[in-house]
């Protein structure tokens, strides 16, 4: 049982290393293309799909259990560190030419 634990964390580790960079790069090019963002959710979906032990897993179940979010979500929390990265001031652009503050 440790040995199948072992490869599927390699594969994951490959995965995170490899892969999801690329997807992740392409989906700051293009968030708000629907066509885009789920063939690109596709590719996480696929390759979730590939390890055995959670294949009869709904894919959201097998996200959670190889420690992954979905594009989308990785998108939105990239979105809030910078909105809070401007707040704080740790970066030029200016948080009020983007919203206005009550």
């Amino acid at each position: 049982m440790s040995s199948i634990i072992k490869k599927r964390e390699i594969v994951v580790r490959l995965y995170k290393t490899l892969v999801k960079p690329h997807l992740e790069y392409c989906v700051v090019w293009s968030p708000y293309y629907t066509k885009d963002k789920k063939l690109l959710e596709r590719v996480q979906h696929r390759f979730t799909q590939m390890i055995k032990e959670d294949r009869d897993k709904d894919y959201l179940d097998r996200l959670k259990e190889l420690n992954l979010w979905t594009l989308e979500e990785r998108r939105n929390r990239t979105d809030l560190v910078e909105l809070s990265k401007m707040y704080k001031g740790y970066t030029t652009v200016q948080i009020e030419s983007l919203i206005t503050l009550d």
